[in-house]
């Protein structure tokens, strides 16, 4: 019997054979998933099912890519969901008129006295919730999180499984959610 990620990868594997069968399974099994990464990114239920539409044929193209990859099925569409939607966030932006405009309405770039003082006091929350976890974890945080080191170069760096890394940060983060929430 097959696990759900070996029948996913045997999918995709055959939509990269433009196999429309495959495809229309694929997309059966991921949509809902799919389409909820795009609107929690998008946060319009429209822009997120334009998104998803255009996902599905970046998956249809790119799906010969996923065979040689070492990622789950799931992560690999995701990424793609979440790539796609960020980019659609990106693309709204509007272009700033000028340097000289945003000069203006930032002068010097230091936030007010306000959220200068609740930046800080979330800081040393963060901090202090930093100093809960193990010392290793930590480090392995502030690497993914800020250096943004990726999974496979913590892993290495700190000579443990790569599955043991990806167990690390989600642990590490739920701690830190807890805490930061007490």
């Amino acid at each position: 019997m097959k696990s759900k990620d070996e029948d996913l990868s045997h999918l995709v594997a055959r939509i990269a054979l433009q196999d429309r069968t495959a495809f229309r399974a694929v997309y059966h099994q991921t949509s809902p998933k799919l389409f909820g990464v795009c609107l929690r990114i998008l946060k319009d239920r429209e822009d997120a099912q334009d998104a998803l539409q255009e996902v599905y044929v970046k998956i249809w193209r790119n799906a010969p890519r996923f065979a040689g990859s070492n990622v789950g099925p799931m992560p690999w569409l995701g990424a793609i969901a979440r790539n796609h939607a960020i980019d659609v966030l990106r693309a709204r932006r509007p272009p700033s008129d000028s340097l000289d405009n945003e000069e203006r309405q930032f002068p010097d770039g230091a936030p007010d006295p306000e959220t200068s003082a609740v930046l800080k006091g979330e800081g040393r929350r963060i901090d202090r919730c930093m100093q809960e976890l193990d010392p290793h974890r930590a480090e392995a945080v502030k690497s993914a999180y800020v250096e943004g080191l990726s999974y496979q170069e913590l892993a290495k760096r700190h000579e443990v499984p790569l599955n043991t890394m990806r167990t690390w940060l989600r642990r590490s983060l739920l701690s830190l959610r807890e805490c930061m929430e007490r």
